[in-house]
């Protein structure tokens, strides 16, 4: 089973988010880590880049598949994890902690598109 802290939010295309003021800090939950299995490039935002909720926020590379990550709010980038470019299996080891991707300074929280820690256990059956 997944380790799913009840401090963050989620979204339903398995991304969490750490809503702190206007700042929300977004990463890949540990499901999505443990599906993509070895992490082997992350392709960041840029820090100034303005975003919508549900759109492209970063690519994450395994040695499986290439996924996209997703924009929980909408806002714009103002810190990136810029330690995962040349250790990207830091999101398997510590998706949580040390393996964030970006921060999001958030215009309105409104727009975004997060669920409960319960409603994603939920989710993933």
């Amino acid at each position: 089973m997944s380790n799913i802290p009840e401090e963050l939010k989620y979204t339903k295309k398995h991304e969490w988010a750490r809503i702190e003021g206007n700042r929300v800090t977004v990463g890949l939950s540990d499901h999505a880590q443990e599906e993509l299995t070895d992490i082997v490039y992350v392709e960041l935002p840029k820090v100034g880049q303005g975003i919508q909720a549900g759109s492209e926020l970063a690519t994450v590379e395994s040695v499986k598949s290439t996924s996209d990550v997703y924009s929980p709010v909408t806002g714009k980038v103002v810190e990136v994890n810029s330690d995962l470019e040349n250790s990207p299996d830091i999101i398997n080891s510590d998706p949580y902690g040390k393996g964030w991707l970006a921060v999001i300074e958030c215009a309105d929280m409104k727009s975004a598109e997060l669920i409960t820690a319960d409603e994603y256990r939920a989710l993933l059956g």
